[in-house]
């Protein structure tokens, strides 16, 4: 069987060669970059308050099953996706949530912060995202509070999130909260920018003093 070697192929061979390499090239790149289109959203610790009772199915943490009050603090609607690296929807992930009140406290019997408790808040649930991946609840913004003498932790809200194949611990953050600068827990993370969220206005589905802050989770295949 004859073989073609270099010196045996023409100019315009060469060429029509190389631009076929090129397109490959092309096309693999844009496939690979296709397959990632969202970062992963960083982890953060689970830290010491994880909630030590079952979580109830609840997506508004404002109120308490059988008490009549409702909880203090600025009323806040969280909303998001719970998508993979290719920007796909995670289907009936499990979201656990867990934050302070807005005393900056945990409805937890190792959290020895002074602040108050509030009886009208519990401060954790679990959520099941839909079809779509996406998600939402109604809580009360978290406050800031310390963890030692010279060291406070911003507000935010705690997030486990489990798929079909990943689990994700992360946190979300308020953008303009002094304390985000100088968290060491944040600055760990790389891309604070995803941790993150801002305060916009209500939807006219919710409540109109209320606030919106939309937080999407990525898991690396979900």
């Amino acid at each position: 069987m004859a073989t073609c070697t270099i010196g045996d192929l023409s100019r315009r061979e060469i060429l029509k060669m190389s631009a076929l390499t090129g397109v490959a090239s092309v096309v693999s790149t844009r496939f690979a970059m296709a397959r990632t289109v969202v970062p992963r959203t960083p982890e953060q610790i689970l830290g010491p308050f994880y909630p030590l009772k079952p979580l109830d199915q609840n997506a508004d943490l404002t109120r308490v099953s059988g008490r009549p009050g409702r909880a203090e603090g600025q009323v806040l609607t969280v909303m998001g996706r719970v998508l993979n690296l290719n920007g796909e929807p995670v289907r009936n992930a499990k979201l656990e949530i867990w934050q302070a009140n807005a005393h900056g406290r945990y409805t937890h019997p190792s959290d020895t912060n002074p602040a108050p408790l509030d009886p009208n808040f519990e401060g954790a649930a679990i959520l099941t995202a839909d079809d779509d991946g996406r998600y939402q609840f109604k809580t009360i913004k978290p406050a800031a509070y310390p963890v030692g003498p010279h060291f406070m932790r911003p507000a935010h809200i705690h997030f486990q999130v489990s798929g079909r194949q990943d689990r994700l611990v992360t946190q979300m953050y308020f953008e303009g909260d002094p304390y985000n600068a100088t968290d060491r827990i944040l600055q760990t993370a790389g891309r604070t920018e995803l941790l993150i969220a801002k305060l916009l206005p209500p939807t006219p589905e919710m409540e109109p003093k209320s606030k919106l802050a939309v937080f999407d989770v990525v898991l690396y295949a979900g």
